[in-house]
């Protein structure tokens, strides 16, 4: 065969999209081409983002006949306070914050009189989703996509995205450039395509959107997220206080609400004797136990809900303020976490189980204590005369077996 031979045999294979090794993946994506192109999403486009596009069935949060896995793996899930809000790693960011402040002063002014979000709020946010750039998103992002929107647990949601992707595609953002988590979110401060959409702002002013390699797009984009989420200008994530005697942990969750002024005059007094001003003795909180009365406690006012928005995990919204209280006052939590341990998603599920059937617990059965899991569990404690902490132990699990 002549060499002009070889050459055009070997444009000719290029020129064929290859086919995935799955039938019914192919058969999805080729379907999701009429909404593609609704999109404006282009033919040519659309082909080359297929070609040789497979699931990977080793991410988590799939639902997948026989897989007996629980998603999702995410540490903020699993983890204790102690073991996710881990000081090593706070200290480390904080310093690396605190030059970066300074590094970026200009910009990040810039950025809190657009947006109305404080320097080390921002810088919080960088350094908790990839460690202020040194953290390399290891997946392929249409990969991720494609295959929650086919086999995960959440398909419309990611469906959604995946096109969104694709319109990113078509609107010049290179391929290279769409690495991402396991849950398809981009960038230096991670993005899922339709946040990019709708949060995403070109603030060096170079004509172009850069989540990648722009910090002033980055960080300003961030900030606008928080901001269209509500984030009150100039106020606090939250207050760490010292818990009255006797506390009832059960009030601990979102919908129990009142002026912080008010909390105080209950006797929840701010950590380190910090003194509140009269604008911000205005402002309602809720009380927030992430240990349940273990460790540290927390009045949490609107920006708390608004950075929890940003990533559903009270453990993430910990990690992101107390990180941006470090970059700006080096003193850790006044009460230190305890070292307790954590139960495993299933054993938490099947509390969720009982407290369900009990009538005491009204949300998602999904393996997490989050407030309204220990206010429930709170209230069972409170009903079977055992300690009063609301922490899901194993005894108290035990217990709840023991009734039924």
């Amino acid at each position: 065969m002549t060499k002009l031979a070889i050459w055009v045999l070997m444009l000719l294979l290029l020129a064929v999209p290859a086919r995935a090794a799955d039938p019914a993946f192919e058969k999805f994506l080729q379907s999701l081409w009429p909404e593609a192109q609704r999109l404006g999403v282009s033919r040519p486009t659309f082909d080359a983002a297929m070609r040789g596009l497979e699931p990977d069935l080793s991410l988590p949060d799939l639902a997948l006949p026989g897989r007996t896995d629980k998603p999702p793996s995410q540490p903020e899930f699993v983890q204790t306070p102690a073991d996710y809000v881990r000081e090593s790693s706070i200290a480390r960011l904080a310093a690396q914050g605190k030059k970066l402040l300074e590094t970026h002063r200009a910009t990040l002014d810039a950025i809190e009189r657009q947006f109305g979000v404080q320097p080390s709020v921002i810088l919080a946010i960088w350094g908790r989703e990839t460690a202020f750039g040194g953290y390399k998103l290891p997946h392929d992002a249409l990969r991720v996509l494609a295959t929650q929107a086919y086999a995960g647990r959440r398909k419309d949601m990611f469906r959604g995205e995946f096109l969104a992707a694709l319109k990113m595609l078509q609107d010049g953002v290179s391929r290279e450039r769409l690495r991402s988590s396991w849950g398809g979110a981009m960038g230096l401060t991670q993005f899922l395509p339709s946040e990019y959409y709708k949060h995403a702002v070109d603030f060096d002013g170079d004509g172009k959107v850069d989540i990648w390699t722009s910090i002033p797009d980055a960080l300003a984009s961030a900030a606008k997220q928080l901001a269209n989420k509500g984030w009150r200008r100039g106020e606090r994530w939250a207050y760490e206080v010292r818990l009255p005697a006797g506390v009832d942990c059960t009030i601990a969750q979102p919908a129990h609400v009142l002026p912080i002024g008010e909390w105080l005059k209950r006797g929840y007094a701010p950590a380190f004797g910090r003194k509140l001003a009269p604008d911000e003795l205005k402002n309602e909180a809720s009380l927030l136990l992430p240990e349940g009365t273990h460790g540290p406690a927390f009045l949490a006012p609107k920006n708390y809900f608004v950075i929890k928005d940003y990533n559903f995990s009270d453990l993430y919204v910990l990690f992101v303020g107390h990180l941006s209280d470090r970059i700006l006052d080096g003193r850790p939590f006044e009460k230190p976490w305890s070292k307790n341990t954590q139960l495993r998603t299933g054993q938490v599920e099947a509390m969720q189980r009982t407290l369900t059937e009990r009538g005491l617990y009204g949300d998602k059965i999904d393996g997490k204590a989050g407030m309204l899991t220990r206010a429930a569990l709170g209230a069972y404690q409170k009903a079977n005369g055992l300690k009063l902490d609301c922490w899901p132990t194993a005894d108290v699990l035990a217990h709840m077996q023991k009734r039924k």
